[in-house]
């Protein structure tokens, strides 16, 4: 029985708040078949995850996907090197892009697609303090807005 839909596996919260995004790619990944059943417990980290371009053909470093419980010495390690699987036009642009300067792949989310794991992989410019705190200072202050303009529609007022 084949799965349909998008089922989200895990996703990397910090990514967006410490980076600009400004591409995004879909890519496969090459995994061993207990990572694969320590997937679907829904179990994986991205918190110190990136990947990099080596030899024309695109890693991820720095995940952490759990040893399987019922796996014997078939058991995976954790955080090892894995294999993502690109066009080879978009590891192309890949390379150019970040040989270019200060960018780098980050992985926003892991899921399943049909039934295969895929990663959501950003292409991502490293943001200073002080964007964050203009992007922190903008969101609070489009929140209160909205918020304000909730309570003239239902007549309530400070």
């Amino acid at each position: 029985m084949k799965e349909k839909g998008r089922k989200v596996i895990a996703t990397n919260r910090k990514a967006r708040h410490n980076y600009t995004i400004l591409d995004t790619y879909e890519a496969g990944i090459a995994l061993v078949g207990t990572e694969v059943k320590s997937l679907r417990e829904g179990k994986a980290s991205l918190v110190d995850a990136f990947a990099t371009v080596d030899d024309g053909e695109v890693w991820l470093r720095g995940l952490h996907i759990p040893e399987y419980g019922h796996g014997t010495w078939t058991n995976h390690a954790p955080r090892r090197t894995r294999k993502l699987l690109l066009h080879r036009r978009e590891i192309d642009a890949l390379v150019g892009k970040t040989r270019e300067g200060n960018q780098t792949l980050v992985p926003l989310s892991m899921y399943f697609s049909d039934g295969k794991v895929k990663v959501e992989l950003a292409l991502a410019k490293g943001k200073q303090d002080y964007d964050k705190r203009q992007d922190l200072a903008r969101r609070t202050a489009e929140r209160e807005v909205t918020r304000e303009l909730g309570r003239r529609v239902k007549g309530m007022s400070r």
